[in-house]
């Protein structure tokens, strides 16, 4: 018995279907920031608090072992045209005739890269604010403000060359790491 057209059609669509969620959903885990670090780094740690030097505590969002050192990163996932500079207080973000505004991210990001300098100052620590490539600064990027798709590509850059910097950083990376961990684990246990 021949397949009418229409079976043949509704079983095409449905197995294009099929290959583009399985598609979309592969991409989506690539794109992934934690996933993306990890590929381009020695060690990878992610959400995790620290003591801040002053007696208190501070959220790391992602930390990376990497030839040029420590890498902190704050990953910004906004659409539209961003608008801000070091001095300014906030920044805006403009898509059409939608606007919001959203504190400027450097003195966080200042103070998370000196808790860790404070913790290992024997490697150098660098930080930076990592924007998504659906934002735009179409004025240009503040200072330690970087594209998500470049900084992963630089790192992964990096990282493939095998520059032979990180094996001395080991000894303060497994420093940072124990504090985040002690600091997890007390949390779990109550103290």
């Amino acid at each position: 018995m021949p397949l009418d057209p229409t079976t043949i059609g509704l079983a095409v669509a449905a197995v294009v279907l099929a290959v583009t969620l399985v598609l979309l959903v592969g991409k989506r885990k690539g794109a992934d920031p934690a996933v993306r670090f990890r590929r381009a780094s020695k060690a990878f740690l992610s959400h995790f608090l620290i003591p801040d030097g002053e007696g208190g505590e501070i959220h790391i969002e992602y930390a990376m072992l990497c030839p040029r050192g420590i890498v902190i990163v704050d990953v910004k996932d906004v659409v539209g045209n961003v608008f801000g500079s070091d001095g300014m207080e906030e920044w805006a973000v403009i898509t059409g005739e939608k606007r919001f505004t959203f504190s400027n991210p450097q003195p966080g990001l200042y103070d998370r890269t000196a808790a860790v300098k404070r913790m290992v100052p024997d490697v150098p620590v660098i930080g930076y604010v990592a924007f998504t490539s659906t934002a735009d600064f179409s004025k240009g990027s503040p200072k330690h403000v970087v594209g998500l798709d470049k900084l992963v590509g630089e790192l992964e850059a990096e990282h493939a060359q095998q520059s032979a910097a990180p094996d001395a950083y080991w000894p303060s990376w497994e420093l940072l790491r124990s504090a985040a961990t002690g600091k997890q684990v007390g949390e779990l246990v109550g103290n």
